[in-house]
């Protein structure tokens, strides 16, 4: 299923997903001390991988597998700006991982490199010590070992500004790397305590890669000097668009399955024909695409009957009959066209079977991936630098319905994420969503009219005088109601629901904008680096309390509700005494000054992107339900990010984030305050709401560079408990991952958060290597979505 998601800065630390930039969710209302939802890293379980598991006993030796990928790789650093997910992908098969994921996204150290990795001293100064594993040699026969990891340390420092680095997290922490007691063991001192450690030298590369800027810059991007993994590169062919992988002769573990591994450009909207037509064995792909398989699979047993489904399909046996008696009429031209229409149907019939009866030897791989999708508001300027308003359209919006809605379908689990840092089964993960509340459209409304955005405020004063002049008129009996129900700037027209279209700007269908909206877009064009959000006015009393009792721990929480918040349960709330609008009033549009609340809700526009535009559909629903307007502007793929995201030219947008084993380094850009620059701009990071307090961020440095694990866990989920409060994103679901698998194919498909181990994926024993034929009783769940 094609998903927007961000590029995170470092592309490196883990097993990448999919860092393109277009690629291609009932919450409990817990007393103050809980502060959560109950779930935690402990309970919450994963969702099961799902990637036909199988010995490598059951394997044969040899074959290729070709692999769909988004892109042929720009660079081969991964630690350039311009890595992409293939970079990462190729990476993890060639270089060494010290630290690998876990089916729980957990960091747990590889063997092939480690023997051990440890902090040996806490004080004064942090000191790791590495001691690698005595088999470990470069493809040039070189041993691995400190000259590497100094090398890399250099460059990756942030003190020499020569080299092109996107990032230098926990790099900059350290104050020297020496050689321990012999050539196997790296000891690595840290000016500075970093909790993360572990997310280091992962990838490493070799020094004839990070020596010198000109390596580093130039020579990495299309050539690595040597390499040490169960694969190597044996070629990149830029004209066919793919990279291949071939055996590393040198490698000391484990011997790879497959003779070649081929990463091949195929853009998604095209994977279907190509795996039809033998050009692929893995693709991850939509739901349209795992639609097809299962009904390929499901079509096995028809008997050479007509497929029930595809092109004309769905032609009516009258329309049919109609469509005959017009090839066969009287009218010589009617009948020529009713022919040709007749003959292209068929092709298309023709070519759709022969493509189905291929696509019977696959299987759909699914599981959820380890990044999730949120409604991301952007609290720059406007409506939504008021904290309230941010959190009324949280508590609006029906994250359960929206989750059932995508996942569902799928036949995978559809439980909202109840974080921003972790994903259920990580032990950073604990469900802190009721410290801003579940679906409560009663208490939208209030934090709406708290924030000044009342039904009436739609209305223009003059306007609204002379509806109340009608009204009177109408009660003393001396006026029409039709009347005044027909005056353009009634009252009438300002809530009626049937209205809603009035506020809905599609690109395309209409050629005359918003006015506000071209106002607004005015107002950006000259923004290079958008503004954090201003202070919110005057918050609710409950909800301060809450994320304060959060932040501060659970001794805390428990005074605080000992003392009394008057609420009982956790949320946003308005103040005591602010009046929820009437009933009748409910749908309405809200405004302020005569000014309707419009929120401009930008999706992307391309084929892959179904879902993401069903879901904001769903969302502007949701949102008309409180009296929000809003505009959705569908903009192309390739500048959904760039123009749109990163820019700040959106109030309402949604894409997603990878999850990540070390949230104290990676979840921190993606929420910290914006600062000034020295030019007087402002810097944000990754931090594209513009949401974000000093306190987040002083939670996160706490957790960065706390050595206890149980510490440094707490202090991050108190982090996300302050983001839930500030309400700059709200997650809504854990993507789906789905993934065609040739059949006869073991140990690949939806990995969940491990990391794929490419030495052990392999043809079964019963198949031959070219991947024709297999047994029925392959591991793993053969059904397909639908």
């Amino acid at each position: 299923m094609s998903q927007v998601e961000v590029p995170r800065g470092r592309t490196c630390s883990r097993r990448l997903r999919s860092v393109a930039l277009l690629t291609g969710g009932v919450l409990a209302l817990p007393t103050l001390s809980a502060c959560t939802a109950g779930d935690d890293g402990a309970s919450a379980r994963p969702p099961a991988q799902d990637i036909a598991a199988a010995g490598r006993g059951s394997l044969a030796d040899g074959g290729t597998v070709r692999w769909a990928v988004d892109s042929v790789p720009v660079t081969l650093n991964a630690f350039q700006a311009d890595a992409d997910a293939t970079t990462g992908r190729i990476a993890s098969a060639v270089l060494p991982a010290l630290f690998t994921m876990d089916e729980r996204g957990r960091p747990v150290r590889n063997p092939d490199f480690l023997e051990s990795a440890e902090v040996v001293e806490r004080e004064p100064q942090q000191v790791v010590l590495y001691k690698l594993n005595q088999q470990a040699v470069w493809s040039d026969g070189r041993e691995i070992g400190a000259p590497d990891f100094l090398a890399q340390w250099r460059a990756l420092s942030g003190k020499e500004s020569a080299y092109w680095t996107a990032r230098n997290a926990g790099y900059e922490r350290i104050e020297r790397i020496e050689r321990g007691d012999s050539d196997l063991e790296v000891k690595v001192t840290f000016a500075k305590p970093y909790a993360d450690w572990k997310a280091l030298f992962t990838p490493l590369y070799p020094k004839d890669v990070t020596a010198t800027p000109a390596a580093f810059n130039d020579a990495a991007r299309t050539r690595l000097a040597a390499t040490a993994g169960p694969f190597r590169i044996g070629r990149i062919d830029r004209k066919a668009e793919t990279t291949t992988l071939v055996r590393n002769p040198r490698w000391w573990g484990e011997r790879a399955k497959l003779e070649s591994l081929v990463l091949a450009a195929v853009p998604r909207a095209e994977r279907v024909a190509a795996l039809a037509a033998g050009e692929l064995d893995v693709a991850e792909i939509d739901r349209s695409a795992a639609d097809r398989i299962a009904y390929a699979a499901k079509d096995a047993g028809r008997g050479g009957r007509p497929l029930a489904h595809g092109p004309g399909a769905d032609l009516a046996p009258s329309a049919a009959l109609l469509s005959w008696a017009r090839a066969n009429g009287s009218d010589a031209s009617a009948a020529e066209a009713a022919r040709a229409t007749r003959e292209r149907t068929a092709a298309a019939r023709a070519a759709y079977a022969k493509e189905q009866s291929a696509l019977k030897g696959f299987r759909v791989r699914k599981s959820l991936e380890p990044a999730y999708t949120q409604l991301a508001m952007n609290g720059e300027s406007g409506p939504l630098a008021d904290r309230r308003v941010r959190q009324a359209v949280a508590r609006a919006i029906d994250r359960k319905e929206l989750a059932e809605s995508v996942l569902v379908p799928l036949g995978l689990p559809a439980d909202p994420p109840g974080s921003h840092v972790a994903l259920a089964g990580q032990p950073a993960y604990k469900d802190s969503s009721g410290v801003l509340g579940g679906l409560d459209t009663e208490q939208a409304q209030a934090l709406l009219a708290d924030a000044g955005w009342t039904p009436g405020g739609a209305v223009p004063e003059e306007q609204e005088e002379q509806a109340a002049g009608a009204e009177q008129e109408k009660t003393d009996g001396q006026g029409a109601g039709a009347e005044q129900s027909d005056k353009p700037g009634g009252r009438d027209a300002s809530v009626d629901p049937a209205a809603s279209d009035e506020g809905l700007y599609i690109v395309g269908d209409d050629d005359k904008p918003a006015a506000d909206t071209r106002a607004r877009e005015a107002g950006r064009a000259d923004t290079r680096v958008l503004a954090p959000a201003p202070a919110a006015l005057l918050q609710s009393l409950a909800i301060r309390e809450q994320a304060r009792a959060v932040a501060a721990g659970p001794d805390a929480a428990g005074t605080s509700e000992a003392k009394g918040s008057g609420e009982g349960v956790s949320g946003a709330y308005a103040p005591r005494g602010t009046a929820a609008p009437s009933p009748a009033a409910a749908g309405g549009a809200v405004g302020k000054d005569g000014k309707p609340l419009t929120l401009r809700f930008v999706l992307p526009s391309g084929p892959g992107s179904e879902a993401l535009r069903s879901v904001g559909g769903k969302i502007s629903a949701m949102l008309q339900r409180i009296g929000i307007r809003t505009e959705i502007t569908k903009v192309a793929d390739e500048s959904y990010f760039t123009d749109h995201i990163a820019s700040g030219d959106y109030d309402l947008a949604l894409y997603s984030w990878p999850a990540s084993a070390y949230p104290a380094t990676d979840a921190r850009p993606i929420h910290a305050k914006p600062r000034p620059a020295s030019d007087g701009s402002l810097l944000v990071e990754q931090n594209y709401t513009r949401v974000g307090t000093d306190y987040i961020d002083q939670l996160f440095d706490q957790a960065a560079a706390e050595l206890d694990a149980d510490e440094a866990r707490d202090l991050i989920r108190r982090a996300d408990a302050r983001i839930w409060a500030e309400a700059g994103a709200v997650p809504l679901y854990q993507r789906p991952d789905l993934v065609a698998v040739k059949f006869s194919l073991a140990n690949v498909g939806a990995f969940g958060f491990e990391t794929p181990r490419y030495q052990d994926i392999g043809y079964r024993k019963d198949a031959s290597p070219d991947g024709a034929g297999g047994a029925e009783g392959a591991t793993g769940r053969e059904t397909a979505a639908g």
